[in-house]
């Protein structure tokens, strides 16, 4: 069968590849043609345009790129149209992904979502649209099934895809001696897009000159270029080290006692190995302003919205500042704190479900598209 599928950003790009190994096993026949990145790439099939052409983030950012957005749709759009797919596989990046799930109903395609939309933190009743314009719905997270059903819709809650990827992760024993590290790590995960970074970085480099005893290290995202993180370094007052390494993610966070994290997947990912952490997260002032006009969770990462309370510290948009990262950072590396965090992350491990997200996901694509995929 043919699958076109769609992501935005680097965590989609990664549990799409896991996903498009789990359908080559289910479907001998498969055809893929994506917009992603490298790793769904290095599957197979046929990369049409790269997430990192698309990432844009904040309402402002948005607005200033409205014309290349709006020629993405068309160009999309007129691709999946020359391809004509058995289905559409749009995962996660809701913004671009809802209205083109609306467009490819109305062309009469079969549309599968996986990694359910985050409508449920700022506009619930998009998830009218989601009802109305998707077939089936994957859900990832725990609370999901809930929120949609309130909603008359019976979702596939196959458990989150990141249990598989750390757990298969194969750990370099040689990490710290290849990297030249002989200090207690802090890492730093600033996020995958240019905004982000650069504001976040800003903050978070001048606290390094207060933990000269702790190697920082921070995790490039895989298609940030180097240059620009090392703009940034350059332009901190401070003397103290700083390590800059890509494709290491799981190897920096393992050998780490703490870590700054942007909130997203990171946090998450960070939970699952075990490591204490600080959320933070800095934006444009107006998107921001407008945001939280219509954010209705309470928390930002997803390690507190899955245990419902404030497990790890988050520092948002004015609280981000390096005498508050500080503050946090110094109870971090104290073996108090760090075991309550480590403690709640096992109720973290154990609500996101079973082991083998992508398989049992891959599993009921292909039975739902064999069987003429029954609507929701």
């Amino acid at each position: 069968m043919k699958y076109y599928l769609i992501v935005g950003e680097a965590s989609g790009d990664l549990h799409a590849a896991n996903l498009m190994k789990a359908l080559q096993k289910e479907d001998r026949q498969t055809d893929f043609r994506f917009w992603g990145g490298d790793l769904m790439a290095a599957v197979g099939g046929q990369l049409v345009k790269h997430y990192r052409e698309l990432a844009f983030m904040g309402i402002i950012e948005v607005l200033k790129n409205l014309r290349t957005i709006k020629q993405n749709f068309r160009s999309c759009k007129k691709d999946i149209l020359n391809y004509q797919p058995d289905v559409l596989i749009l995962i996660d990046y809701s913004g671009f992904n809802l209205r083109m799930a609306k467009w490819a109903k109305q062309e009469g395609l079969k549309v599968f979502y996986y990694i359910a939309p985050q409508v449920w933190a700022s506009r619930s009743d998009r998830a009218k649209d989601i009802k109305q314009y998707v077939d089936q719905l994957f859900a990832t997270l725990p609370f999901e099934r809930a929120f949609y059903e309130k909603y008359g819709m019976p979702i596939n809650f196959v458990g989150h895809p990141l249990l598989d990827v750390v757990d298969q992760y194969s750990f370099d024993a040689s990490f710290l001696s290849t990297h030249h590290i002989n200090q207690p790590i802090i890492a730093l995960l600033p996020g995958s897009r240019k905004q982000e970074i650069n504001k976040v970085l800003a903050v978070l480099l001048p606290i390094v000159d207060f933990f000269k005893d702790y190697q920082f290290v921070i995790a490039a995202a895989p298609a940030i270029p180097l240059s620009f993180y090392k703009d940034i370094i350059a332009k901190t007052s401070s003397r103290a080290s700083i390590k800059l390494i890509r494709g290491s993610t799981y190897d920096i966070l393992k050998n780490s006692r703490a870590a700054i994290v942007t909130s997203g997947t990171a946090t998450l990912e960070a939970a699952l190995l075990d490591v204490p952490q600080v959320v933070c997260y800095k934006g444009n002032w107006l998107s921001y302003q407008i945001a939280k006009r219509f954010i209705k969770v309470p928390y930002i990462s997803l390690v507190n919205l899955i245990v419902e309370r404030e497990l790890v510290k988050e520092l948002i948009q004015h609280d981000l500042t390096v005498a508050n990262v500080q503050e946090e950072l110094t109870l971090l590396l104290r073996e108090e704190k760090a075991s309550v965090i480590k403690n709640g992350y096992q109720a973290i491990r154990i609500a996101l479900g079973e082991k083998g997200a992508s398989e049992r996901t891959a599993q009921l694509m292909v039975e739902y598209l064999r069987e003429g995929g029954t609507d929701l």
